[in-house]
């Protein structure tokens, strides 16, 4: 997978341009606030037409006009195609390879790539949600039919905790529970399935020894309270969590919400066989995140038979030099988008293409 050209126009405050990356390492050089992280998040819509930022479409467009409009010419399934992205008046219109799509969802499968931005050591500091949420997004990205799996999941769920609320004050609804175990238990297996073998992919991958320069072992495994583990079968998970959720349907009914089950599931990120959050200085919590990153590219290359896009906004700050070195320098084989303030990180390029982006201005 590898961007041949980016134009952007009427883009936040990006001036109207056509950028033309090298098949390497792009680094794109510039002070704070002069548009970097917008450039990044121009290629990150092309993944499914979503902000890595969680912007709303409407925000996209520069302050001064009516509309914005992205497109790409990029290397993809073996061959060169396009797309074409228009915003306006909050909502957004797809086109790829000349045919209009009635969704930005068509996207998915048709350009791939992985981002790290300053948010994502959110990953390791705050709660389960986080975590969950990144295996979720990677999964997603991966197929549509995950997409559905968890969408059904989360809507059921929530038709489920609703009836819960109304048990609470009329105890007769009680009956129709089983309406919504059913399908919620099936879909959740799956779901269960889908993280465990892809946080099992992720934690066979060595990422993390490369750029600590081998003086750290990073490790992740799957927490849930039903026991699910890797060899289990989707109805082995079924099993197990149908056990829980029938022993605990009182305290459900009590508390008003579902007590267990995969939207309360967790993934432990260990480095040196310690708990990240609870013991990881800043910088170790930070090549631990950028080695997930990495593993997930490492995972999609396998899945979709092609090298995803690597945007790493902001990410050399709080590294060592040898740890940035591994990051601009060792990443062979795939494309790179790196933004970065330190002039010392744009001279430790030893090969690629240096950007300058000032006030808006890309050169």
């Amino acid at each position: 997978m590898k961007v041949i050209a980016l134009k952007f126009e009427n883009y936040r405050n990006l001036k109207d341009n056509i950028i033309t990356p090298c098949d390497g390492v792009n680094i794109i050089y510039g002070d704070n606030a002069q548009g970097k992280t917008n450039l990044l998040e121009a290629l990150w819509f092309f993944c499914g037409g979503h902000s890595f930022r969680g912007s709303k479409d409407s925000e996209i467009i520069n302050w001064d006009e009516n509309f914005a409009r992205i497109e790409m010419r990029f290397l993809g399934q073996e061959r060169e195609q396009t797309a074409k992205i228009l915003f306006r008046g909050g909502k957004k219109s797809v086109e790829i390879n000349g045919v209009q799509k009635n969704s930005a969802a068509a996207l998915i499968e048709r350009f791939c790539a992985v981002v790290f931005s300053p948010e994502h050591l959110s990953l390791i500091k705050r709660g389960p949600g986080e975590r969950r949420k990144f295996i979720d997004s990677a999964i997603c990205r991966e197929k549509l039919k995950n997409a559905v799996v968890l969408s059904k999941y989360n809507r059921i769920l929530n038709q489920r905790n609703s009836l819960l609320k109304d048990i609470y004050r009329r105890p007769s609804l009680a009956d129709t529970l089983p309406v919504w175990d059913e399908p919620l238990l099936k879909s959740g297996a799956v779901l269960v399935k889908n993280r465990i073998d892809y946080v099992k992919m992720l934690s066979d991958r060595e990422y993390h020894n490369g750029i600590s320069k081998g003086k750290e072992e990073l490790k992740i495994r799957y927490m849930s309270g039903y026991e699910a583990s890797e060899d289990d079968t989707v109805g082995e998970i079924y099993e197990k969590l149908k056990c829980k959720l029938e022993k605990h349907k009182s305290d459900d009914i009590r508390t008003g919400f579902t007590n267990y089950g995969p939207h309360r599931d967790d993934i432990e990120i260990i480095i040196n066989g310690k708990n990240a959050r609870a013991f990881a200085s800043q910088g170790q919590q930070r090549s631990a995140v950028l080695s997930l990153k990495l593993a997930e590219a490492s995972v999609l290359r396998e899945r979709m038979g092609e090298e995803p896009v690597i945007l790493l906004d902001d990410v050399l700050s709080e590294l060592d030099a040898k740890r940035q070195d591994f990051l601009l320098n060792e990443l062979n084989g795939c494309q790179v988008f790196i933004t970065c303030c330190e002039k010392s990180n744009k001279e430790q390029l030893k090969d690629g293409k240096i950007f300058l982006l000032n006030n808006g201005e890309v050169s």
